[in-house]
């Protein structure tokens, strides 16, 4: 039997990305933290995932080579989550959370969420999971280098030209006075 009353169903909730900004330097903080809230909160159903994306670079300080991770988008932590009042003061209120990427709502003035859209996202994620094959050579065409293995050993020369695909560097030395192009790996080399 009917009521003659139309039963009107609620959309299913949308699960979409969000940029929460966060204080510099305290992405890993704020993720670890929004993770821990997801949990004793028991919002597993709203909040599903955080990320903060990086790349792995090599880097040279002190004379020594280190790999670092290195964050793409400094200040700021990607949040997969059904966005409501309740998913968005979890998020909000994390330490270290200074706010969500919004803008101004024309009705009520109010800032509100901007979702990323899905090609943005999908974009992300493709640069994310290319980076960790390879690490990321952080000399530059024009320094000068130091030689530390191999038959030019301890020659000091200017990097002409970086390959990051191949790993290598192309550094100009003198001898014999002449400045001949070397292509060496880029761990047979160091700043001066």
């Amino acid at each position: 039997m009917t009521t003659g009353r139309r039963e009107i169903e609620e959309p299913a909730p949308v699960t979409r990305w969000y940029i929460v900004h966060t204080y510099s330097g305290q992405e890993d903080l704020v993720q670890k933290n929004l993770d821990l809230r997801i949990r004793s909160l028991d919002m597993q159903d709203r909040i599903f995932e955080v990320m903060v994306p990086a790349e792995e670079e090599l880097v040279f300080k002190e004379g020594k080579r280190r790999s670092e991770r290195r964050k793409l988008f400094p200040g700021y932590v990607l949040v997969k989550m059904i966005m409501d009042d309740e998913s968005w003061y979890v998020v909000r209120n994390t330490p270290g959370v200074t706010g969500f990427v919004s803008t101004e709502d024309e009705h009520d003035k109010r800032p509100k969420p901007v979702p990323l859209e899905d090609k943005q996202v999908a974009d992300i994620l493709k640069q994310v999971a290319a980076r960790p094959a390879g690490v990321k050579i952080s000399l530059e065409r024009g320094e000068t280098v130091r030689i530390t293995e191999g038959p030019f050993v301890d020659f000091i020369g200017a990097v002409s030209e970086v390959d990051q695909g191949k790993g290598k560097v192309r550094v100009l030395v003198s001898f014999f006075g002449r400045e001949t192009p070397v292509e060496l790996d880029f761990l047979q080399v160091e700043r001066v």
